[in-house]
């Protein structure tokens, strides 16, 4: 079925969508935006100079296949993002809800104009360390597609974060390597590893996504924290800014301080 004002299966022309971002973006009472829900049709976007029509960053939030259009906007124009719920992938079940969304940290990201605050990560330190950098990444799959665009994702001296769902540990595995042979995981200072929920294993007893991780990540030599609440997950997701100086203590359970504001007053 065709709906009216549908493409295929996008809510809208690839122009139509692209005029709707522009001007919500660069209208002047509008300070925030959030995704409806990870939509592929984001991708699209990139391809009609957008940069060019941009002006003053706003809040981008979002996650899953947003994250091509962030990364964009960090590479492209310098926005910082966040990595955080959705309308209808988070915002929908409610502040802490086990589907929903982590209420201090989103307040913190885009409230917060001062540094100096912290995140809990609530996942389980692989490789112990302290590193200061950059925080970049967002979902594993779309972050491969960056490869070879003029958006690709320069993750020197980042604190990388990785997080996709419904991977299957040798697939996990097969974008790792593709990371790390395109040079994205040479140069990073520490890396954050979502949950991965509905990527078990085939066959019981064999590698987990969490063991391809640590055999792939921990050669790195840098800090590592898998299974923190973020993007894909199935705890109250964390809302992490990307484009800011952090420093991640890689402990525990992990955690990560944020030195400069994301936002500004």
């Amino acid at each position: 079925m065709q709906f009216p004002g549908c493409e295929g299966y996008f809510a809208g022309s690839t122009p139509a969508r692209l005029d709707a971002f522009v001007k919500a973006a660069r209208h002047p009472e509008i300070a925030a935006l959030f995704a409806l829900r990870g939509g592929y049709g984001a991708t699209y976007l990139l391809d009609h100079n957008l940069a060019a029509q941009l002006l003053e960053p706003k809040c981008v939030i979002g996650y899953s296949d947003l994250t091509s259009l962030q990364t964009y906007l960090w590479q492209m124009c310098g926005w910082v993002t966040f990595h955080g719920p959705m309308v209808t992938a988070g915002l929908n079940r409610g502040a802490d809800d086990a589907r929903g969304y982590d209420e201090d940290s989103l307040l913190q990201a885009v409230g917060n104009a001062n540094s100096g605050w912290e995140l809990p990560l609530f996942g389980k330190t692989l490789v112990k360390g302290v590193a200061e950098g950059r925080l970049l990444g967002g979902c594993l799959t779309l972050l491969q597609t960056t490869i070879g665009t003029p958006w690709e994702l320069d993750t020197s001296g980042a604190i990388l974060v990785l997080e996709d769902r419904a991977m299957r540990p040798y697939q996990a595995d097969r974008a790792l390597m593709h990371l790390k042979q395109a040079g994205k995981l040479q140069g990073v200072h520490g890396v954050i590893v979502g949950e991965f929920p509905d990527s078990d294993p085939p066959v019981k007893g064999s590698p987990s996504v969490q063991d391809v991780c640590e055999r792939i990540l921990s050669p790195l030599g840098v800090p590592v924290v898998f299974g923190a609440s973020i993007g894909h997950t199935q705890r109250p997701m964390l809302t992490i800014p990307f484009g800011v100086q952090a420093r991640l203590i890689a402990s525990a359970d992990g955690r990560v301080e944020i030195l400069e504001p994301a936002v500004t007053a």
